[in-house]
């Protein structure tokens, strides 16, 4: 390593640990906390003024030029299953058809269903209260702290890990995008190494974790409107749709070309903005009937959708101006050096960097966008498959969610737990997603390769 490449890793330094500040001390917006560790970056990499303001402009600008629509979209989805309880009504019939004994099973894997298109601020706030009436509700000497806890820890192991390791989330989404990878691959593989690691860091670890936390009463039950719940079929119609259009689409490259000739059109509606648009609006009408029509239920679906999207929109652009202002420093170009060297495994650099960005900036999504960013190039010259270095991404930005982390602050709340309880589940658990998660992307993509 020579003398710029260490300055270039002590301006890195600098500057997350500048944004850091501004945000958890200065109480900043994540957007302004980010944005001036961007130009700490670039001003202190020797960038020219000019140079790094045009870099926060083009990172910023890529970033939600192809993501806003789908948070946008992905947000309004969401706010339709909560409106109309459709979300509910999948969380409760889960929990009947399971029992007692198979509630955490029936929690995990209502998670994961339920999550597939939401944020995971939205399946938390539409599950977790849930999950907690159903806890409530357990026999007398079955309904303590601890059992509750093995209810809804599993819900949010199955949240984070579709929402890291799943597209069309837009973390995984924009990593996909950022790495060249394959989309239908990366859903697929992220499934079949999401699945066991939420078994693992859900049921599994709730065992271990949940005993001896005490809960204070939860926050309040999700907004609804004055509609009735729609059948299971019909939410779970709503829930799957974007995630079928957008693996058919995958599925025409496996078609004979004769066949695949026909087919053209799914790659189209596979598109992410596009399935998520088509996806909204075939929910209209099977979450809320005649209703559609009803001007009230139109504003309430989408306020209830805008208001967290600003924020989410300025936090992943700001993201992005950060990640644009590494690789124009050379960043990018230095880990490819050092990979290059047989210092480490490309995938293990992945997962590192994604985890040291996710302990500075508290944000899952902006870890993955900008560790993917400065990945690109190492991709390009290591010969790793890009969909193993979008898990790996993946798993390192849930390493150890903690006071930076807005989530960390709405676990808390919604849970009941106190500091040092949700340290102890809650951050744990998120631990070891992302440690799991990289042993069996090491391992899955040793097989296949």
């Amino acid at each position: 390593m020579s003398p710029a490449d260490y300055r270039l890793i002590l301006s890195a330094i600098v500057g997350i640990a500048l944004s850091i500040a501004l945000i958890i001390r200065g109480r900043l917006h994540p957007f302004v906390g980010l944005l001036c560790g961007a130009f700490t970056v670039g001003l202190l990499a020797g960038l020219p003024m000019e140079e790094t303001a045009k870099a926060v402009e083009k990172g910023a600008g890529a970033i939600l030029g192809g993501t806003g629509l789908v948070v946008a979209l992905g947000l309004g989805l969401g706010a339709m299953l909560q409106l109309s309880d459709g979300a509910g009504g999948l969380a409760r019939g889960a929990l009947r058809i399971s029992g007692i004994r198979g509630a955490p099973w029936a929690s995990l894997f209502t998670a994961i269903v339920i999550g597939l298109p939401l944020f995971f601020e939205t399946g938390l706030v539409l599950l977790l209260p849930i999950v907690a009436s159903a806890a409530a509700a357990l026999p007398n000497g079955q309904n303590n702290d601890t059992a509750k806890l093995r209810l809804m820890l599993p819900a949010l192991s199955g949240l984070s890990v579709v929402h890291a390791l799943v597209p069309p989330h837009p973390g995984p989404l924009l990593a996909v995008n950022a790495l060249g990878a394959n989309l239908g691959l990366t859903l697929v593989y992220g499934l079949i190494v999401g699945i066991p690691t939420a078994i693992i860091a859900g049921p599994l670890l709730a065992r271990f974790t949940a005993p001896g936390v005490k809960l204070s009463p939860p926050l309040l039950d999700p907004v609804r409107v004055d509609v009735p719940t729609p059948s299971v079929g019909r939410a779970l119609t709503a829930v799957l749709l974007p995630v079928v259009l957008i693996a058919a689409g995958q599925a025409v490259a496996l078609m004979p070309p004769d066949m695949a000739a026909l087919f053209q059109w799914l790659r189209w509606i596979s598109d992410p903005v596009v399935a998520l648009l088509v996806a909204v609006l075939a929910a209209l009408p099977l979450l809320f009937g005649r209703r559609i029509a009803d001007r009230s239920i139109q504003n309430a679906i989408w306020t209830e959708a805008m208001t967290p999207a600003g924020g989410i929109i300025l936090a992943i652009g700001a993201g992005g101006a950060l990640k644009q202002v590494l690789v124009t420093a050379g960043l990018s170009d230095m880990l490819v050096r050092l990979a290059q060297g047989g210092a480490i495994s490309p995938i293990l650099l992945a997962w590192g960097v994604s985890v040291c960005i996710r302990l500075a900036t508290g944000s899952a999504t902006v870890a993955t966008i900008t560790t993917a960013g400065v990945m690109q190039g190492l991709v390009a010259a290591s010969g790793v498959a890009p969909e193993w270095m979008v898990l790996a991404i993946g798993a390192g930005s849930l390493f150890f969610s903690h006071v930076n982390d807005p989530g960390f602050w709405l676990v808390k709340s919604y849970l009941g737990t106190d500091m040092p309880g949700t340290f102890k589940t809650w951050s744990i658990m998120e631990t070891v997603v992302a440690v799991v998660g990289l042993l069996l992307v090491l391992v899955a993509s040793s097989i296949f390769q």
